[in-house]
């Protein structure tokens, strides 16, 4: 059984797949800043296997003391899931909230690479970081807005895959994931797929990740992602 760590653990697919991966018998770190009462419910049912532990990912503090009182068993799957949605408004090209796209930035960006480096003493080879980005991070994204959200996903991506080119002689695996358009409150009510469906093809996604593909970019169905 595997050992997976998790980020915005709390709610949407971050929840889910720690629901997830409980179910097929493995143990999970939940990561969020506070847990909610579904993440609660769900460890207090779990035989233990599941951990909530508090980390803001924005926090480079609060990131070193997660990691520490998380353990220090080896991680098999890092999930980066913890993310904002920015601001947004029909004004963009007037106006911005610098301070608002700075905190987006160190969510987005910094935070995933925050987590890696905490846990980066426990990832042995044959592990795998995979980070949930998002299509309007490609370039062939056909629409505007979602400025800091759209660039800060695009940063993740080049991030990434510059951390992969880097682990590759440590054996550790790097993937980018877009999930999908799904039903949680960011995708609202009306997306495509539910948190279920789309933490069920991540994970598998993530299981049949190889070290030659490492940097990838791909959907939760497997498919390859145009950058």
């Amino acid at each position: 059984m595997a050992t997976v760590a998790i980020t915005g653990a709390a709610r949407g697919i971050g929840l889910e797949l720690a629901r997830q991966h409980i179910e097929a018998g493995d143990t999970a770190i939940a990561l969020a800043r506070s847990a909610s009462a579904a993440l609660a419910d769900l460890a207090a049912s779990s035989d233990g296997r599941l951990r909530i532990v508090a980390m803001d990912v924005a926090d480079d503090a609060s990131v070193r003391a997660a990691a520490s009182a998380s353990g220090d068993d080896p991680i098999d799957v890092l999930y980066n899931v913890a993310g904002v949605t920015g601001p947004s408004s029909e004004k963009e090209l007037e106006t911005a909230d610098w301070q608002a796209w700075n905190d987006t930035f160190n969510v987005m960006v910094q935070g995933p690479l925050r987590v890696l480096q905490a846990f980066l003493p426990r990832l042995g080879e044959g592990a795998r970081v995979i980070n949930i980005t998002s299509q309007l991070a490609a370039s062939t994204w056909p629409y505007g807005g979602f400025y800091a959200y759209a660039a800060s996903k695009a940063a993740l991506n080049r991030l990434m895959r510059s951390v992969a080119i880097d682990l590759r002689p440590r054996g550790v695996i790097v993937g980018l994931v877009h999930p999908g358009w799904v039903q949680t409150d960011m995708g609202g009510a009306g997306a495509d797929i539910t948190p279920a469906e789309s933490a069920a093809g991540i994970r598998k996604v993530a299981a049949d990740w190889t070290l030659e593909t490492s940097g990838d970019f791909l959907k939760w169905n497997g498919e390859p992602h145009a950058w």
